[in-house]
């Protein structure tokens, strides 16, 4: 089952995703105001649970963050081969993983515009599978990290490229333009290592697939990420932790191939869903 955060009649309500439309669930469940307080009751079964047999409530839904106001975004960068070679200094592959944060406020829900700020034009795409994180912890064991895991979801890192530059060790600022990325459509609640382990991840613009490769490719396995991230962090229900993005950024083609409005990009991982997001101009 799938659950999303979503907004119709003017309200934001939580709920079961089906094909017809939603199923609200917020409404019968106010000790958990949003989904965030659901992953921190352990709360998806429930849902599951109360999801069934229940008739489609709206049916015209604008998407948003299906976690909102997460306490942590983490996202983990250059985190397969041919990314690294991307690069083209002659590194060898990194001991340790590149870390940096994203605010709530610079993503979007599916099916919003990312939007392009009239300061750079270099708006970019970074394809990538997110993992909300369910029972906190401090320095988890690798062998553990699966059982931490509360629900799957997608993201689009969009990347204003000319801004994370700016600076010699950090690319925070070109990472957080507001609503440059996006994350959803919905959670997938994670049940098996199969979702992630053999999982595929696609990028689309416009039609063309432009990144493509599968998550046990990664240099840091998502196992090896929330060991390390917990080490020097508490990791907390509700955090998310974006995995890496493969190759084909818009970035890495000669010229560079950016967005620019009226593209639509697709993220796309099976057993996960689809993320889709067109581009504008910043009015």
């Amino acid at each position: 089952m799938r659950f999303a955060t979503y907004s119709a009649e003017g309200e934001t309500f939580y709920g079961a995703v089906t094909d017809a439309g939603m199923i609200a669930l917020s409404p019968e469940f106010p000790q958990w105001p949003t989904l965030r307080d659901v992953i921190a009751a352990q709360g998806l079964p429930v849902l599951e649970q109360a999801a069934q047999g229940r008739e489609v409530t709206h049916a015209d839904v604008i998407y948003q963050i299906p976690v909102p106001n997460p306490g942590k975004i983490i996202c983990v960068g250059v985190n397969f081969p041919d990314r690294n070679a991307e690069y083209k200094d002659g590194s060898a592959l990194p001991k340790y993983m590149s870390l940096f944060p994203r605010f709530a406020s610079s993503f979007t829900g599916h099916g919003q515009p990312l939007i392009r700020p009239p300061e750079n034009h270099t708006l970019d795409y970074e394809g990538e599978v997110a993992v909300v994180i369910g029972k906190g912890g401090r320095r988890i064991a690798t062998q553990d990290a699966y059982d931490h895991i509360a629900a799957l979801t997608l993201c689009n890192e969009g990347t204003i490229r000319d801004w994370v530059r700016h600076a010699k060790f950090n690319v925070t600022q070109g990472k957080n333009w507001d609503l440059s990325g996006a994350i959803g459509p919905w959670l997938v609640p994670f049940t098996d290592p199969a979702q992630l382990d053999a999982a595929r991840i696609v990028t689309r613009v416009n039609g063309e697939v432009r990144q493509e490769d599968t998550l046990d490719r990664m240099m840091f396995p998502i196992r090896e990420e929330i060991a390390y991230i917990s080490t020097f962090t508490t990791l907390e229900p509700g955090d998310i932790l974006i995995t890496g993005t493969p190759t084909g950024a818009g970035a890495r083609f000669d010229p560079p191939r950016y967005l620019v409005p009226g593209d639509v990009v697709e993220v796309e991982v099976e057993g996960i869903g689809l993320l889709r997001n067109g581009v504008e101009d910043e009015a």
